[in-house]
């Protein structure tokens, strides 16, 4: 098996490609898909037809290696879309590519190699067996690969150890805190090396705190690991903090894709407007969108990162008791300037929705 430590090489992994996917709740779902793509609509569906819209033209690339999030209000899809992805619901029309095979085309046993070997899930509800303990629950995907004890418990007690929880091997479920079970769960999903792990809602039903403190683990997990990571989430923040790249959804439709700062400082729609309105743009805009041309002469003394947030900038530069610094790209390199009246005037400005942008943003392979 190989070591997930060192599976991290992207260059020669597949993304996950959405094309023209659409789900129907009903008796005769297929009955009804020209009639949505012609322009019926979710209402006239149920009102009429007693079906459910679940999806609607989903076309979505998630990039290799990266944190995608889809989020959305309760009843927009995002349930139903990741569900999709490793054939726990299929569409009634559309496809999901992967390593250049098409998900809804696979038959049963295909489908559940995919699940043991390509995929992971982590849910909201922990998922973990009352009558196994943590390390026989870490373990549990590997047995159901047929990987003998020998091999699978090293394994999972490297993760166990990587999540926090060295000591708590024999320990069961009910002896854990909610944040102790996800990291169980967490730990279950990285033992199995599968390259998509998929987070419906995981860490939804944590406190607050607990909540922040697994947001770091899985961020420092994944800057090694490269994961091609699906995460599910209701809410804005958390998707902002997680999210290389985020898909918002309403009521079965993707409504825009982008990062969290195009979302943030261009909503393409009222909805998404209303969404970021209350955003902390300090915490989601970074020194290189607002850096300045560097000026004649000599620099700032200070650098800033052109990937820091204007939050920490503008703290770091209060602290220095200065009113200019230097960007400066990964190689440290010069790139731009910034002054505090600049941050300060980006941090409260609020986004306003782009004139003639009322549709969802085009998507486009990372």
């Amino acid at each position: 098996m190989t070591d997930a430590t060192t599976n991290t090489d992207t260059g020669n992994r597949s993304g996950i490609e959405i094309r023209n996917l659409y789900k129907i709740f009903g008796a005769r779902p297929k009955d009804y898909v020209e009639k949505v793509q012609a322009g019926m609509g979710k209402e006239e569906l149920n009102d009429k037809h007693k079906h459910v819209l679940g999806l609607q033209d989903i076309n979505l690339t998630l990039p290799p290696g990266k944190i995608s999030v889809i989020m959305g209000l309760s009843g927009s899809g995002k349930s139903t879309l990741i569900r999709h992805i490793n054939g726990l619901i299929m569409p009634t029309a559309g496809e999901i590519l992967y390593n250049g095979r098409d998900v809804v085309k696979m038959n049963e046993e295909e489908l559940r190699e995919f699940r043991r070997h390509e995929t992971a899930m982590v849910f909201q509800k922990f998922a973990l067996l009352p009558h196994r303990t943590v390390l026989e629950n870490t373990c549990y995907g590997l047995d159901i690969q047929g990987v003998d004890r020998s091999q699978s418990e090293p394994i999972a007690k490297k993760w166990i150890e990587r999540v926090g929880l060295a000591g708590y091997e024999d320990n069961y479920p009910n002896q854990l805190s909610g944040g102790m079970q996800q990291r169980v769960g967490l730990a279950r999903a990285l033992a199995n090396d599968a390259d998509i792990l998929l987070m419906d809602e995981a860490f939804s039903a944590l406190d607050p705190l607990i909540r922040m403190d697994m947001q770091k683990v899985l961020l420092d997990l994944q800057a090694e690991l490269k994961k091609t990571i699906v995460f599910i989430t209701h809410d804005l923040d958390e998707a902002l903090r997680l999210g290389d790249k985020i898909a918002i959804l309403r009521d079965g439709a993707l409504n825009q894709v982008g990062t969290g700062q195009e979302i943030v400082l261009r909503p393409a729609n009222e909805y998404i407007a209303e969404f970021v309105r209350e955003v902390n743009r300090g915490r989601v805009i970074r020194a290189e969108t607002i850096a300045l041309p560097l000026p004649e002469g000599e620099l700032p003394k200070m650098k800033v990162k052109a990937s820091s947030v204007l939050e920490k900038i503008a703290r770091r530069m209060a602290d220095a008791e200065v009113r200019t610094a230097t960007v400066v790209d990964a190689a440290n390199k010069p790139i731009g300037m910034v002054d505090m009246t600049t941050i300060l005037t980006a941090m409260v400005t609020p986004a306003s929705v782009e004139e003639g942008d009322d549709e969802v943003e085009e998507d486009s392979a990372a």
